[in-house]
């Protein structure tokens, strides 16, 4: 059930069709979001079209993200940060209208993302195999202040989990998630000051484009972190939103390899999102419990632009199997899980 794209060409044809659908162990495909055609007035097509730069740390101590967004009517910038150890949890995050003043690529490869203006400063930049985040945030958390510049490196020859999915007739979503990049630099939360080193600190990447239905659901789970051997290991599982006949995105990430995984069950109770989580496949894969700690709750309603998700982040433990049969034992791996709905 599982198309693998090999050749490069356009994400969309000259009718605004997808050209190919399925995943990918590389971005292969120009997103070439002009030829995009669901609305008869093409003017308003920006206006549905979604763009996001989301990027996620894990240090021994807390998790950092930072994200630049494009919703179409809008922009979004967002920096939040956990403290595994003390559950303190600070999100913040700016509406921009019409997105001005936000850029982002055409390219998740070598490129630059970017919001700037007097209360936060974001830039990411890809070059020369390494990501670099520079975050500048003075007023975050009541002016206790958040900033950060932070590399992350891609291992030669690493693999990211790219998907091509039509939704419905005329819209879809070419999404690259990259797990497992070795993180380095600093992170300075109020006082506290942070220094990364890529053997404890790992870093990932979710990077959207597409055109969602306007009612829209989705659950996302993802992991990075070492094996006691000193190697990477990455989950990315998610369902939800889309016709994933062709193919999905849940895949167990093995020192920057993607090993490909067919479907994934989310077992969970909505609503009661503290209760442990379980995962399974349907080729006996996978097995995995993830017990969660601490519920990120963000919830906006503005009457016909609605979102509310809950990201659960916890300890994954259980086996996954490997493409060549290896068994591999994960313990009390950090990571998240979430349930998203939306109106957008």
């Amino acid at each position: 059930m599982q198309t693998e794209l090999t050749q490069p060409g356009p994400l969309l044809d000259s009718a605004g069709r997808l050209s190919q659908v399925g995943w990918a162990r590389q971005p292969l495909l120009d997103c070439n979001l002009e030829n995009a055609r669901f609305y008869a007035l093409r003017f308003l097509q920006r206006f549905r079209i979604k763009r996001w730069d989301y990027y996620a740390v894990f240090t021994p101590r807390r998790f950092f993200s930072a994200t630049i967004a494009d919703l179409g009517y809008a922009g979004n910038v967002f920096v939040y940060t956990l403290d595994f150890e003390t559950g303190d949890l600070h999100e913040e995050g700016l509406v921009i209208p019409l997105a001005k003043g936000i850029v982002l690529p055409r390219s998740s490869g070598e490129c630059e993302s970017s919001f700037a203006d007097e209360r936060a400063r974001l830039f990411f930049r890809v070059a020369e195999g390494q990501r670099r985040l520079t975050v500048e945030w003075p007023a975050f958390h009541a002016g206790r202040g958040i900033s950060a510049e932070i590399t992350l490196s891609t291992p030669p020859g690493a693999e990211t989990m790219t998907i091509v999915i039509p939704i419905g007739r005329r819209r879809f979503y070419y999404n690259t998630k990259i797990n497992c990049l070795p993180a380095s630099g600093w992170l300075r939360y109020g006082d506290l000051r942070e220094e990364l080193e890529p053997r404890t600190c790992i870093g990932s990447l979710d990077w959207g484009r597409g055109v969602w239905e306007y009612r829209s659901f989705w659950n996302w789970a993802s992991a990075s972190g070492f094996l006691p051997d000193g190697r990477t290991v990455g989950l990315n599982l998610g369902r939800g939103f889309g016709d994933l006949s062709a193919a999905t995105e849940n895949a167990l990430i093995l020192d920057n390899r993607i090993h490909k995984l067919d479907q994934v069950n989310f077992e969970y109770v909505s609503g009661d999102y503290m209760k442990p989580w379980r995962f399974t496949d349907n080729q006996g894969r996978l097995d995995l419990t993830f017990t969660p700690f601490k519920d990120r709750c963000a919830r906006t309603n503005l009457g016909v632009i609605f979102s509310e998700v809950h990201q659960m982040f916890g300890r994954y433990s259980g086996r996954a199997v490997a493409d060549d049969g290896q068994v591999i034992q994960i313990r009390d791996l950090i990571g998240f899980a979430e349930e998203h709905h939306a109106r957008w």
